[in-house]
């Protein structure tokens, strides 16, 4: 019975060896598995920060016009506003999509509402800024509506009581805008009747024009 004892000693101390390397691995590998996600989320959180910093500083193109970063007041993920060249009135800004296209309905849904949606950001700050009473808000979408650059772009022009002496003139003066003063010449002129040479419809003709639509969406 000694000698036996004896004799399996030395496989006793061959487990304990085998159980203790194993535990040991173990260790390791859950210590791997838990820094390996926390060493990757780091550098894609740097890699992140970096991309977003080389946005923000390049510069942005409306159409053919580039825009420095320091006229650059928004950007989002798909629409930028910046500063005017030519301003209207104090506070006459633009925003454009990132894009550059010549109409709205070139933009996708993402493009268009992100565009809108930073529209009324802006005319909050403006609000702040300026503390208007009212806003215009125009877009000339396409080549025949005046516009002057073929990207598309949205005016937001402050207004206030008193601004105009005749308060339709901020159409004419839309109509009139662009990034040159040389550029003005070359847009198509929109001939609007004043409003005495206006005649209202008859009510069967408005319904008859909403029939028209009403059955194409």
């Amino acid at each position: 019975t000694t000698r036996l004892a004896i004799d399996e000693m030395p496989s006793y101390g061959l487990v304990l060896s085998f159980i203790f390397i194993i535990q040991a691995l173990q260790t390791v590998t859950s210590f791997l598995t838990i820094a390996k996600p926390v060493v990757r989320h780091q550098s894609l959180s740097a890699s992140t920060n970096e991309a977003s910093s080389n946005v923000m500083d390049s510069t942005m193109l409306f159409g053919s016009f580039k825009i420095p970063p320091s006229h650059v007041f928004l950007r989002t993920k798909f629409s930028f506003g910046f500063v005017n060249l030519r301003p209207i009135v104090p506070g006459h800004v633009l925003i454009s999509p990132h894009r550059v296209v010549p109409r709205l309905a070139d933009l996708s849904e993402d493009e268009y509402s992100d565009l809108w949606t930073s529209v009324r950001k802006t005319q909050n700050v403006l609000v702040e800024r300026y503390g208007p009473s009212s806003f215009n808000v125009a877009v000339q979408d396409g080549v025949a509506s005046g516009q002057s650059v073929p990207h598309v772009h949205v005016h937001i022009l402050p207004r206030s009581e008193g601004d105009f002496e005749r308060n339709d003139d901020v159409y004419d003066e839309l109509q009139d805008w662009a990034p040159r003063k040389d550029m003005v010449a070359e847009k198509p002129k929109l001939n609007v009747p004043e409003d005495e040479d206006r005649t209202d419809r008859t009510q069967e003709q408005m319904a008859e024009e909403a029939t028209t639509y009403r059955v194409m969406f």
